[in-house]
């Protein structure tokens, strides 16, 4: 199978770590294969020619859409051009529905098309499962429940697991963070994940730090930030400069965040999911601007956002959603389960249960043979 030759479309950074995962394991498989498409250095180091950088794409809302529309239209037609010089084997769409779901439908399978990482169609606006039937001509998924769900509408779909099993560690001991942070051992250690979106940073990490205050009159507290390295540091900065709080922000160590956490504030997304399989107590909190709400609420056709929720199929971790998403409520439950031994060991063992329903390690390998089956 020499010298095959892919584009491979992601618009997020969550997106484009799974997407990094892939194109390593696919050239590991095949190491004639090309990859070219859309990224950064994460993309780039594992081999992948990136023609266009995917800073700016990350959308909030329909208002966020709206506003970057000429930069998809541009990107659109940039991408519509390579396949026509570069004729590909095979497109792979990785999760940015929005953006992928429309180029996929003017492509028209002219060429292969192969989606990784399933828009959530089983959430909101399931037509899309139309367009997938149409266009899409190879499906892998990463939780059970989705191969089930495409069954339904005769779609067959690959499960492969959930990719993040393998990237979920931390990387260094607790203690070394703590003692690079000049942290207390003794003292309760909150982290603060306020997203992966300029916009979604400036609305909830607002919320987290009230909370946090809150927290600190209650608890003899100290908190980190996790902050995406894809963000500038002045947002970060800014907001938390004349707080009294113990408090710092570290930079691209998310799961080493998490490590030494006994609890963790949450933005609706990826890390919620991370959260879970590092089976740390948390809470979702999420926030968008009253239209967006409105215009996205009806859309939800589920009970809960929160993977861990979706999976188990009920409530075991607490949403703080657009109008309940004030510190008042979170921090009494923060402090609450903080101080109840048995309420956080119970959490522990359904967030062990939902990571145990994610697959074996091996998702993206598993993802990577498939693809090359399908090429041949």
């Amino acid at each position: 199978m020499a010298e095959k030759n892919i584009l491979i479309i992601c618009g997020e950074p969550s997106g484009e770590m799974h997407a990094a995962g892939l194109a390593g394991a696919l050239k590991k498989l095949n190491p004639e294969i090309k990859i070219s498409g859309i990224g950064s250095d994460l993309l780039r180091s594992t081999g992948v020619e990136i023609f266009y950088e995917i800073k700016g794409l990350s959308v909030m809302g329909f208002f966020d859409v709206l506003k970057k529309l000429p930069k998809f239209l541009a990107l659109k037609k940039l991408i519509l051009s390579k396949i026509a010089t570069q004729k590909p084997d095979a497109i792979i769409f990785v999760d940015f529905s929005g953006f992928n779901l429309r180029l996929a439908k003017t492509i028209n399978n002219t060429i292969p098309t192969i989606y990784y990482v399933s828009p959530q169609v089983w959430a909101s606006r399931p037509g899309r499962v139309k367009t997938i039937k149409k266009y899409i001509k190879k499906m892998i998924v990463l939780f059970k429940f989705e191969e089930e769900f495409y069954r339904k509408f005769g779609i067959k779909a690959d499960w492969v697991g959930h990719p993040l099993l393998e990237i979920v560690k931390p990387t260094m001991p607790r203690d070394e963070l703590l003692r690079n942070l000049k942290f207390e051992n003794t003292k309760t250690t909150l982290a603060l994940f306020p997203g992966s979106r300029k916009q979604e940073i400036k609305r909830i990490l607002p919320i987290m730090l009230k909370s946090a205050q809150l927290i600190a009159k209650k608890l003899d507290a100290q908190f980190v930030i996790a902050k995406t390295s894809q963000i500038d540091w002045d947002i970060y900065n800014n907001l938390i400069k004349d707080l009294k709080l113990d408090i710092k922000i570290v930079e691209g160590k998310p799961y080493d965040c998490m490590n030494i956490a006994d609890f963790c504030l949450v933005c609706s997304g990826t890390a919620t999911l991370e959260t879970t399989i590092m089976q740390k107590p948390f809470c979702l909190i999420y926030k968008t601007s009253p239209l967006n709400y409105l215009l996205y609420r009806p859309q939800i056709k589920l009970p809960h956002i929160g993977m861990a929720n979706i999976v188990a199929g009920k409530e075991i971790i607490p949403e703080f959603i657009q109008f309940k998403a004030s510190p008042k409520k979170i921090s009494a439950y923060a402090v609450k389960t903080l101080q109840d031994k048995s309420k956080l060991q119970n959490i522990k063992n359904d967030l062990a249960k939902v990571s145990s329903t994610l697959g074996a390690p091996g998702a993206t390998s598993l993802a990577a043979k498939i693809i090359c089956n399908f090429l041949k």
